[in-house]
């Protein structure tokens, strides 16, 4: 995926564009895809999700080729998590029996988040081995970016289902921040 995205981006580098402009881009839609799930219009917030999923991911490359900023990479995770969290709020909102659910997936989001990034924090302050090639630190978790999107489709798809998708999300994110206080128990 990374090789097609970096092409896709070169036009873009080449006229200077900044990488922040696809962040900012994808939010916009990002929020969009929330507000269009409050309503309960499902297809316009399954369409709207894959279009700043997609923003998202081609900012990350634009980066790379034109070189990463700190604010950039500080902005595009709280941009994506500020989405992420929204979307869940817009299927509580459109979806009633879902409400406690979501509410536990959002406390996973908040656990899971705390446990990253404050490894990622010490980590980096310890210099521990297990950086990449982005503006912070991530540790590999059961719950990232690649299966949020594929519960979000679902969450449009079948919002019928949506207390149920919300549960198993909620579950595979508290396993995530499990693995990261484990990993943090190991190394620190």
């Amino acid at each position: 995926m990374a090789p097609v995205a970096d092409r896709m981006v070169r036009p873009l580098a080449d006229r200077h564009v900044p990488a922040l402009a696809l962040t900012v881009a994808g939010f916009a839609v990002g929020i969009g895809s929330c507000v269009a799930a409050g309503f309960g219009s499902w297809w316009y917030a399954l369409a709207l999700w894959l279009v700043s999923r997609a923003f998202d991911g081609l900012d990350g490359a634009l980066a790379r080729a034109t070189g990463p900023t700190d604010l950039g990479g500080y902005l595009d995770l709280g941009c994506d998590l500020t989405v992420y969290g929204g979307f869940v709020i817009g299927v509580a909102v459109a979806v009633p029996a879902a409400r406690l659910a979501c509410v536990v997936l959002l406390a996973a989001y908040y656990v899971n988040a705390g446990a990253w990034l404050s490894y990622s924090a010490l980590a980096e302050r310890k210099r521990l081995s297990g950086a990449d090639e982005r503006s912070l630190r991530f540790v590999a978790g059961l719950a990232e970016g690649t299966e949020t999107i594929v519960v979000y489709v679902l969450f449009c798809l079948l919002p019928n289902e949506a207390r149920v998708i919300a549960w198993g999300f909620a579950a595979l994110v508290a396993l995530s921040a499990a693995q990261r206080v484990l990993l943090a128990v190991r190394t620190l």
